[in-house]
């Protein structure tokens, strides 16, 4: 039997921290990933296409036009086809959507402090350097 490298142990931690984050925050406040990240999304940029929309998300387009029709039903968000390119539909919250949008952010960056509890910035900093070496070496680019 071959013993784990600490190679291994780095990229098993890594992808099952970034697993569990994925889904975390949704769980804490009761909904989808997708859902928030579109909700985030929506807040953040304005109204957005679906295309974009399914392409930020790595989801298919049916499942991101079931969920702006979701959002449309609860009166978050409202669809219209683009009028440079009728062949795309547009989303955008609803004065309703961006309140709802604003909690959620509001709710996220609180939970980003806890779960930061007890890390300091300068660890947080020696993260973000190695993350962005892996990185670059995926890309066979170099760090910025």
């Amino acid at each position: 039997m071959h013993g784990e490298t600490s190679e291994d142990r780095f990229f098993r931690e890594l992808g099952g921290t970034c697993a569990e984050l994925r889904q975390a925050f949704a769980r804490h406040v009761g909904t989808s990933a997708h859902r928030v990240q579109v909700l985030l999304r929506l807040w953040r940029e304005g109204e957005t296409s679906h295309s974009d929309l399914r392409r930020a998300l790595g989801v298919d387009g049916a499942s991101i036009t079931r969920l702006v029709k979701e959002l449309e039903a609860e009166g978050l968000a409202g669809r219209r086809l683009d009028p440079a390119d009728n062949r795309y539909t547009l989303a955008a919250l609803t004065p309703a959507g961006e309140r709802v949008a604003a909690d959620l952010e509001r709710s996220h960056q609180a939970y980003q402090r806890r779960l930061l509890d007890g890390v300091t910035a300068q660890e947080q900093e020696v993260v973000l350097r190695v993350l962005r070496r892996v990185r670059a070496n995926v890309t066979g680019r170099e760090s910025r």
